[in-house]
């Protein structure tokens, strides 16, 4: 997920997103550990994109405080 698809979603939609990755990262860190992660990009990618979402969030905070 890219930066504009990111700030064209609502806070709601955003905050549904970030708790979807992160339970999504937590699962492939999983599957890591015991050695069947199918998709080890999937994780750098989840990684981004949770840092993505966090850095819109806290923009929108900054502009409206």
């Amino acid at each position: 997920m890219n930066i504009k698809e990111i700030r064209d979603l609502s806070q709601d939609e955003m905050l549904k997103t970030l708790d979807e990755s992160r339970k999504e990262l937590f699962d492939l860190k999983f599957e890591k550990a015991t050695g069947t992660v199918e998709n080890p990009m999937r994780i750098r990618e989840l990684r981004k994109t949770i840092a993505r979402i966090l850095t819109v969030l806290k923009e929108n905070e900054k502009k409206e405080g």
